[in-house]
């Protein structure tokens, strides 16, 4: 039934649809208490998002209609869930002063329209009355404030639940072998000789051997994406490098420069590796800020789901089922 609703759903949002069938956008899709949600709040939610999935998958049709499914039933569980959270709002007794709008519509003159003509055209152009700008306004409001409220944004972790994650999955935090590079690249210009890459790469070489620094060499010569940075690659794996290139700069002992390396396409490069260290995992102190953003996400999601879980436990919520 959930796909047939969604097909349906999708059908009423195509703009052919919605131009010769208007009333369809009046159909409603879902109760929640005694709130209804209609097609045309799902169309308005997600049509500048169908649009780009449109042009994105356009030779894909296959993959557009997977995607545009996701989007339709995941906007209508967003619409569901903001009902929730604006019945509960009004059922707790509590209350928005107007002057709270007053401010929110003041600010967005400031920042967006910077005069009240002007939104008031904008509203127009949208078939949006005022008083219906500022119900958006006040729901937008309430839905944040009670979000706040309610499920915190940056969720305490304790450093026993960060060490126990990293313990448990050691896999995440393993790190193959690396080298601490540097690399020269000396492209063969399209009027030049297919010398001349190899011999200004071997003049270079000949400079760093009578201690010449390698950087300042990188900074002067190289046309390589890192000149700037004196050829710095910092630390790279295996799999970052042509194989052609990772083979050499692996066979290297730190503080080694190689000779001149030939690219098929005249291209030229000198390696200097300036460190290497072997295949390990990650140390706890390394990853520790990385660990607690994750487990704060997680923590996040679970408040909040649990949140509008009891919710919908004590609302009334129908999605109807449309073939």
């Amino acid at each position: 039934m959930k796909v047939a609703f969604i097909f349906s759903l999708a059908f009423v949002l195509s703009g052919q649809a919605a131009r010769s069938e208007p009333r369809l956008l009046n159909a409603v899709v879902a109760r929640v208490n005694d709130a209804v949600i209609t097609y045309r709040d799902v169309y308005n939610r997600v049509l500048q998002d169908l649009d780009f999935l449109e042009r994105q998958y356009r030779t894909q049709p296959e993959v557009f209609q997977q995607k545009r499914d996701e989007l339709i039933q995941k906007n209508i569980e967003l619409l569901v869930e903001e009902q929730l959270i604006l019945h509960e709002f009004k059922t707790a007794g509590y209350k928005l002063p107007e002057s709270y709008i007053d401010e929110e519509v003041d600010k967005n003159i400031r920042t967006t329209y910077q005069d009240r003509a002007t939104l008031t055209k904008s509203l127009q152009a949208q078939g949006l009355t005022y008083e219906a700008y500022r119900t958006q306004l006040r729901e937008r409001f309430i839905i944040g404030a009670m979000w706040r409220h309610n499920v915190p944004r940056d969720p305490l972790i304790s450093p026993h639940k960060i060490t126990l994650y990293w313990a448990q999955n050691r896999d995440k935090f393993k790190v193959e072998d690396e080298v601490k590079l540097r690399m020269i690249v000396v492209t063969n210009r399209p009027n030049g000789s297919l010398s001349s890459a190899k011999n200004l790469s071997r003049e270079m070489l000949a400079k760093i051997k009578d201690g010449a620094p390698f950087d300042e060499m990188a900074r002067i010569y190289s046309q390589g994406s890192q000149s700037n940075e004196g050829g710095d690659w910092n630390w790279v794996q295996r799999s970052v490098l042509r194989p052609d290139l990772a083979q050499i700069a692996f066979s290297l002992k730190p503080g080694q420069v190689s000779d001149v390396i030939e690219s098929p396409d005249g291209s030229c490069y000198l390696m200097k590796v300036e460190g290497a260290r072997l295949a390990h995992i990650k140390p706890l102190p390394d990853v520790r800020d990385e660990i607690e953003a994750v487990l704060k996400d997680e923590e996040f999601k679970r408040l909040r789901k649990k949140w509008i879980q009891r919710l919908k436990e004590k609302s009334y919520v129908v999605i109807y089922p449309i073939s």
